[in-house]
């Protein structure tokens, strides 16, 4: 399924990672590949079909190492790459009719990461949600997960992604579901997330 390609691509130094998250944004950052000439580029792309979004024309350049934000909250921040920002927006809609107000990041870049915008989440938020299409060993999350090591952060993280073990051929949906990687699986397990961290909060103190 390609799978692990975010991982062993990250180790190697100088390299960029891109994650788009339509094909508009596939489209400018084959783009920016072609313009970059720092050092090597991969663009990670789902296979299936594209979402049909509105293609505008020409091109434009994304800036190395920019992260998106979607929308605004204040309960919990999602921090997601590639196809898994489609299904972040869907979670997040259902999240808001609960009362849950969702932080939403297109990430774009497992590497080099927007530092400058994760030392804001950090500070802004306890619970930090990472999504990703890929193997949680040594992938997106991970990334978060040194970063924050690094910088010495404490926030309450829950990553989303491949569980470490090869998965059953099928459709994207059916395989989705199945590790609960879909719009309702990362709605059940980010609710599961909020309430395990407020019943610690209320032993703790």
């Amino acid at each position: 399924h390609g799978t692990f390609d975010l991982a062993y691509l990250r180790i190697i130094p100088g390299m960029v990672i891109m994650a788009p998250k339509d094909e508009a944004e596939l489209r400018n950052m084959v783009y920016t590949a072609a313009e970059h000439c720092d050092g090597p580029v991969a663009v990670r792309y789902p296979r299936g079909s594209a979402l049909g979004v509105k293609l505008e024309p020409g091109f434009s350049k994304i800036e190395i190492g920019k992260a998106e934000v979607v929308s605004h909250g204040e309960d919990v921040a999602i921090l997601a790459v590639g196809s898994m920002v489609n299904y972040a927006e869907q979670a997040t809609e259902i999240l808001a009719e609960s009362g849950i107000k969702c932080e939403l990041i297109n990430m774009r870049f497992i590497k080099p990461l927007d530092t400058k915008l994760l030392d804001d989440i950090a500070s802004r938020f306890d619970k930090i949600v990472t999504l990703e299409e890929n193997n949680l060993s040594g992938g997106f999350g991970s990334a978060i997960l040194e970063y924050f090591s690094d910088q010495k952060y404490k926030n309450d993280v829950l990553r989303i992604g491949i569980p470490d073990k090869f998965i059953d051929h099928g459709t994207q949906s059916e395989l989705h579901k199945q590790i609960e990687i879909d719009p309702a699986g990362i709605v059940s397990r980010i609710t599961s997330f909020l309430k395990s961290t407020k019943a610690t909060e209320r032993v703790t103190y």
